[in-house]
């Protein structure tokens, strides 16, 4: 998949909220301060000019935030224009309780309400086991029947033995496939094809 541009369509403050157009739908979701922004915006070639805003304050992000991606496919030329859609990051303590509390029902209700999502992609931090929020946004996603995909990211701030086992941990942990889980990095770019094929497979299925 090719990337032509990109740019920001709106955002959703509250369960009401609308989302803004009829495109296919692809998800980001994961605790602050696991790299979301910075994942985006290497996934989307924003590096140099950001697109999705990178904080030193994790939890920053307090809306569901829409990007508009036009993009084509480079095998056989097929339009794949989407929404990215950047959740607001969970779990972080620092955050005030009665907004952590409000994000639940508006990632929810997108969730619900979405008729064109075509998958989640759940963003972990490779150092650390999967948290029980991780785990419950992906026993979320398996009973609502959505497509889930998992990326751990900052697999570069790891030794290649201690990596080999932090994806076998988090394989076992969250109880997926091997071939559901992406090593990543926003610093190196590994990943970032992996990731780009898996979005366009996931952008020709049909709606969950």
């Amino acid at each position: 998949m090719k990337i032509r541009t990109v740019e920001f369509a709106g955002a959703m403050a509250s369960a009401a909220g609308e989302i803004p157009g009829e495109l296919p739908q692809v998800a980001f979701a994961g605790r602050s301060n696991v790299g979301k922004s910075s994942l985006i915006n290497r996934l989307l070639g924003r590096t140099r000019t950001p697109i999705a805003r990178v904080s030193g304050r994790p939890g920053k992000t307090q809306e569901v935030n829409f990007y508009r991606v036009d993009a084509f496919s480079e095998e056989d030329g097929a339009e794949l224009d989407f929404f990215l859609v950047d959740f607001p990051g969970y779990g972080y303590a620092q955050v005030p309780k009665g907004l952590r509390g409000a994000w639940k029902p508006l990632i929810e209700g997108y969730l619900r309400k979405s008729e064109d999502l075509r998958g989640v992609v759940q963003l972990i931090d490779a150092r650390h086991p999967p948290t029980p929020e991780d785990r419950t946004m992906i026993e979320f996603l398996a009973e609502m029947g959505t497509p889930a995909l998992v990326v751990l990211t900052k697999v570069d701030k790891l030794k290649k033995a201690e990596r080999a086992r932090r994806l076998e941990a988090a394989v076992a942990a969250l109880e997926l496939d091997m071939d559901q889980v992406v090593p990543f990095s926003a610093q190196t770019g590994e990943g970032r094809e992996v990731l780009v094929d898996a979005l366009e497979a996931l952008l020709r299925e049909p709606a969950a």
